[in-house]
């Protein structure tokens, strides 16, 4: 499950479409989508944009991924992003196509979805912030457009205090830096960063400021306070509804690490703050200028902060205010009434079981997705949220049934490798004395990377060094080792058969079970 879900309604139908012969997006949307598999189809992109003199925007996505489906939803259907495309040249990645993975690895790419824009010479300008809201991020599509110049030398320059114009600071404050991937700022070195942007933006764009500043603290290191002189600042934003509309994402999306970080302790000062957020809150679920994800969205954050002091994982959390439950029962009921449209579905469906399950509503959040499960065109995700929340009440059986039919259903090799492997995970967990059914999971898993050219490349190769890694961890009793030991001897013949120069390919493949070792 994605930590912060976000999605909301379509108007004009259009499908990431998955067919033996194309990993297209489909045209319907009314973008002249490029649908790109090898370095050889961005090439002929680029090539494109340079000759016509226009910049490219990429998308990397998933057709289950319900964030994917909130841009869809969105942003791509918006009469002014498609009349915006025609000033760009488009390409669609499909991360399940045959070369999608090793395209990741080109453009650093990993979390879906991830939006670059690139000037017509190829260098990459700035990566869009998928979780803001969509008008949002058509105003950062526009100015990327119509800059051409690379946030990298932007970030460069503030970071160096050279003058920057309002436009270049709103570009730094809704840059991607979630799917950044560490190609502007290790992440060690992001708060701190965003810090000194915040301080130095002052006086050329106050929207822009606080951004830089509230992501600086939502990115503070798990357990580490900020100032508490900044308090006031968080709690002027929140009485603020412009302000809060404004910070929308952020403050939805960080509600818990910014209360922890700015009242660490339990007590009066916050439990005020948390009463303060709530309202704001309160005020963007009920804000019909919003999208239905959104909304939601805001709702989450609600109930995360009333479970702040109940422990991490608790199913069963105390703390959540009846009133609040209620909230999160009708909410979730009216979304699955009203919904039409599959990509809303997909998405907010997935959202709405999520917040009910962080509830405790676990009944209610069981009885959304298998509603919604003839209804989804990946219903294999919803599957294994019903693992989940299987998984989290202790029902063993139930759970290992849900995700070994989410992995029977997953469709494209990167997916059926990430499902793969979450089954094989909740194998190992919840029956490690099942030798025969654990081996038979991995030898699959195994048998398929051997038919998938992208499988040592990004999100296949962190599945599969997760299942070499749980094979490692489960490999204690005599019949576990021999069942390791033949997977072993298996992996040895698919390394042994790639390609001999894709010497990349080859390293992973040969150090799967050695990082272990």
């Amino acid at each position: 499950m994605t930590r912060h879900p976000r999605i909301a309604a379509l108007a004009t139908a259009w499908l990431l479409a998955i067919t033996p012969t194309a990993h297209a997006l489909s045209t319907s949307s009314g973008v002249s989508w490029q649908a790109a598999e090898a370095d050889a189809d961005i090439d002929r992109a680029f090539v494109q944009a340079k000759a016509e003199k226009k910049p490219v925007l990429l998308y990397w996505g998933a057709k289950w991924c319900p964030p994917c489906n909130q841009l869809k939803a969105t942003l791509f259907n918006r009469a002014d992003f498609i009349e915006q495309s025609k000033a760009f040249v488009a390409v669609g990645i499909d991360g399940d196509a045959p070369g999608a993975q090793k395209l990741g690895t080109r453009f650093k790419v990993r979390g879906y979805p991830t939006l670059i824009l690139f000037n017509p010479n190829g260098s990459e300008i700035t990566r869009l912030p998928g979780e803001a809201d969509a008008a949002q991020v058509m105003k950062v599509l526009q100015m990327g457009l119509s800059s051409g110049r690379p946030v990298k030398a932007v970030l460069a320059d503030a970071k160096a205090g050279r003058k920057l114009g309002a436009n270049e600071w709103r570009l730094l404050g809704f840059y991607g830096w979630e799917t950044d991937e560490q190609q502007l700022l290790p992440m060690a070195e992001r708060a701190a960063t965003l810090a000194q942007l915040a301080k130095a933006s002052e006086g050329a764009d106050r929207e822009t400021t606080t951004r830089l500043w509230l992501k600086s603290i939502g990115a503070l290191a798990e357990g580490k306070a900020a100032d508490p002189a900044q308090l006031p600042r968080l709690r002027a934003v929140l009485a603020d509804a412009a302000q809060a509309r404004a910070q929308m994402d952020v403050l939805s999306n960080e509600a818990p690490d910014l209360a922890k970080a700015l009242a660490p302790a339990a007590g009066a000062a916050r439990s005020q703050l948390v009463a303060e957020f709530d309202t704001a809150l309160k005020r963007l679920n009920e804000d019909a200028t919003l999208s239905r994800a959104d909304r939601l969205n805001a709702l989450q954050a609600r109930i995360e902060l009333a479970r702040l002091d109940a422990a991490k994982d608790e199913p069963h959390p105390k703390t959540i205010p009846a009133a609040l439950l209620v909230e999160a029962r009708d909410q979730a009921t009216k979304a699955n009434r009203e919904i039409t449209d599959g990509f809303e579905r997909q998405a907010v469906v997935t959202q709405a079981a999520y917040l009910l399950g962080r509830a405790g509503l676990w009944t209610e959040s069981d009885e959304l997705l298998k509603s919604a499960l003839a209804r989804s065109h990946s219903p294999y995700y919803l599957m294994s949220q019903l693992g989940g929340n299987a998984r989290k009440q202790s029902r063993k059986a139930d759970a290992l049934r849900w995700y070994e039919e989410a992995f029977n259903k997953s469709e494209g090799p990167a997916t059926r490798l990430q499902w793969g492997s979450s089954y094989l995970a909740a194998l190992v967990e919840l029956s490690p004395e099942d030798a025969p059914r654990i081996e038979k999971a991995a030898a699959q898993l195994f048998a398929e990377a051997e038919k998938d050219p992208g499988a040592f490349y990004e999100r296949s190769e962190r599945s599969l060094k997760k299942v070499a890694t749980l094979l490692g961890d489960w490999n204690k009793t005599p019949a576990q080792a021999a069942a390791v030991g033949r997977l072993k001897a298996q992996l040895d013949g698919v390394c042994g058969k790639l390609d001999g120069s894709d010497a990349k390919a080859r390293s992973a493949c040969q150090g799967l079970f050695k990082a272990k070792a």
